[in-house]
């Protein structure tokens, strides 16, 4: 039985996605909103984390490492190596691709594709294949590399999530300073005159 973990934000749609996969057979799906994902991920330890890139939330625990098992702020190394992760998502943006690709994604599947796609790529990732629908392909080519650090990139997702200052330096377990200093960064490279600029900017972008 393959183990699937399914986040996002959306409950509705977590759970049709868990429901899909279930009505295939051979897969043990449990699916979670991102509170909770990476608790349900170190209890569950799955075959195969499913997230979609266009998720509220997703651009967050991608940088945070939420997602993969692997949080920013974790003391000491993991026991085991995270989960492959397998990504939805859209050829239209090719920078929240790169994101996936940061992320050691294993799998990207074209959320306007069939549902037996999402099928078939769960359970060639979990097999330890990668899968690629062949219309992210190019995108996956195109896609320009985030000028971001890892860090920077994880404060400005929780910024464009609409977290404070305070609540940004509590997530990611650093001083408010700090942070400061890092959308000071983020700001100067993306060009931007302010951070919500740079907010815009970089979803545009498909950074965030």
């Amino acid at each position: 039985m393959t183990k699937v973990l399914v986040l996002h934000s959306v409950s509705i749609v977590r759970s049709a996605l868990a429901a899909l996969l279930r009505s295939e057979g051979g897969f043990d799906v449990t699916c979670a909103g991102w509170r909770t994902g990476a608790r349900r991920g170190e209890s569950l330890r799955p075959d195969v984390t499913v997230v979609d890139l266009d998720c509220p939330g997703a651009s967050a625990a991608l940088a945070d490492g939420t997602a993969t098992g692997t949080p920013t702020g974790s003391a000491g190394p993991l026991p085991e190596p995270p989960p492959p992760l397998l990504v939805l998502a859209t050829p239209g943006a090719p920078g929240s691709l790169r994101r996936g690709v940061r992320a050691e994604a294993r799998g990207y599947v074209d959320k306007e594709g069939s549902p037996g796609r999402l099928v078939r790529a769960v359970r060639k990732v979990a097999a330890g294949e990668r899968f690629v629908d062949a219309s992210l392909a190019s995108a996956l080519l195109e896609a320009d590399d985030v000028p971001l650090s890892p860090r920077e990139l994880s404060v400005l997702a929780r910024a464009a999530e609409g977290d404070s200052v305070a609540e940004i330096a509590h997530a990611l377990h650093l001083a408010s300073g700090t942070v400061r200093n890092y959308m000071a960064a983020v700001t100067r490279k993306t060009g931007a005159r302010n951070r919500i600029d740079a907010i815009r900017i970089s979803r545009q972008a498909g950074w965030v």
